[in-house]
């Protein structure tokens, strides 16, 4: 495996198994955040405060990492880094007494997720033809999928029915899981450290990176990063404050769970039927419905009365319909970015990402202070419908 773009499948496979058990650890460990800032005294502006911190630092790492994946001739190291960091950040999670170390904690995690993120992505941008360029994206995508579905089961199991101040010890011995699962997540590349793929130009001609404002007049990135945004921190605000409205409504844990996971099991199947539903929709298209109908399904979530069997109904159709998005924009990224400057467009997207993590859940906290845990999906929603204007 030391040409650009192989023919072998091996590198990617073992790229899959490490974002199984990386988003095995992410998605275990976020809904026990939110656990157990209850558990320490929390209220629902809390939880969006400690959710906000969780992408702070990645803020300033991102754009520097994407560069260093364009130049770089090995890469797979940044994804080892940050699986490595996120089994760090959760034992941190499950050691910390109070909400200021819970926030350090989740910025550990925040960070172990980007490098995992930006450094898979820029291994299929630079080893993946063009012609497979959103099949390998959306398998990517399908195993970060799976391991949002595994983890919330693992998270609802280990809880169980813990409540008041059980949830402190529970939440502890179950992020021990989310430890493990990280660290497994550098397991199957570590035999690829040594392997090299060249970057996609020749750094020696080099002279300047190609600058943030030129990646932005690329046709249809503005409406891709977007759209990602809103699309990633509607997941995060489901993930954060769904436990919250169950709690509401008297709902257990171990439903939660499976609610979250219905979530992201809807949407590892959208990515998996991604080839089949390009051969019939275009890409703007997809990206239209992903934003337009997923914001429609979250404003459902947040409307009072909701049981067990119309939340699922629901999540079902928002999670296919979020699946689909996240794909295709890391495609539209790749294919409209300057040559030379994927990774960058990629971390840009990220950073975007990012930005959105932080803005649209302090936003969230702010409207789950006046009205509540449903205000917070309720300004993800229109969030998510100004995109998929936008993207018109």
């Amino acid at each position: 495996m030391s040409g650009g773009r192989t023919s072998g499948q091996g590198w990617l496979w073992a790229l899959l198994a490490s974002a199984v058990f990386t988003h095995t650890a992410l998605n275990l460990a976020r809904p026990l955040i939110s656990y157990r800032t209850i558990a320490l005294g929390g209220d629902a502006v809390a939880v969006g405060v400690v959710t906000s911190a969780y992408a702070l630092l990645p803020l300033v790492l991102a754009i520097p990492a994407g560069r260093l994946t364009d130049r770089a001739h090995r890469i797979t190291w940044l994804t080892v880094l940050g699986a490595a960091l996120l089994a760090a950040g959760s034992l941190l999670l499950a050691g910390a007494g109070g909400l200021a170390g819970l926030a350090a904690a989740s910025t550990v995690v925040g960070v172990g997720h980007l490098l995992c993120m930006i450094a898979g992505q820029g291994l299929i941008a630079r080893r993946s033809p063009q012609e497979r360029m959103d099949r390998d994206f959306g398998w990517f995508t399908a195993a970060a999928s799976l391991g949002q579905l595994a983890g919330p089961l693992l998270s609802g199991a280990a809880l169980a029915g813990a409540s008041g101040a059980e949830l402190l010890p529970a939440t502890s011995a179950a992020l021990l899981l989310a430890c493990a699962a990280g660290a497994l997540g550098a397991v199957p590349l570590l035999p690829l450290l040594r392997s090299a793929a060249p970057p996609q130009t020749d750094t020696r001609k080099a002279d300047r990176p190609v600058p943030v404002r030129e990646i932005l007049r690329s046709p249809r990135m503005p409406s891709a990063l977007l759209a990602s945004l809103a699309l990633l921190a509607a997941v995060d605000i489901l993930t954060a404050y769904l436990p919250l409205i169950a709690e509401e409504r008297g709902l257990p844990p171990m439903l939660v769970g499976a609610l979250l996971s219905l979530r992201a099991g809807c949407s590892l199947l959208s990515r998996l039927a991604l080839p089949l539903l390009l051969g019939r929709c275009s890409r703007k298209a997809l990206i239209v419905a992903s934003t337009g109908v997923a914001g429609l399904s979250l404003g459902l979530v947040a409307l009072p009365g909701g049981g067990p069997v119309a939340l699922a109904a629901v999540l079902a159709v928002g999670g296919f319909l979020l699946g689909l998005g996240q794909p295709l924009t890391m495609a539209q990224v790749v294919a409209t970015a300057p040559q030379g400057a994927r990774g960058a467009a990629l971390a840009l997207r990220l950073w975007g990402n990012r930005l959105g993590q932080v803005a649209i859940p302090a936003a969230a906290a702010g409207a789950a202070g006046a009205l509540g845990a449903p205000g917070a999906l309720l300004l993800s929603a229109a969030v998510l419908l100004a995109a998929a204007v936008t993207a018109t």
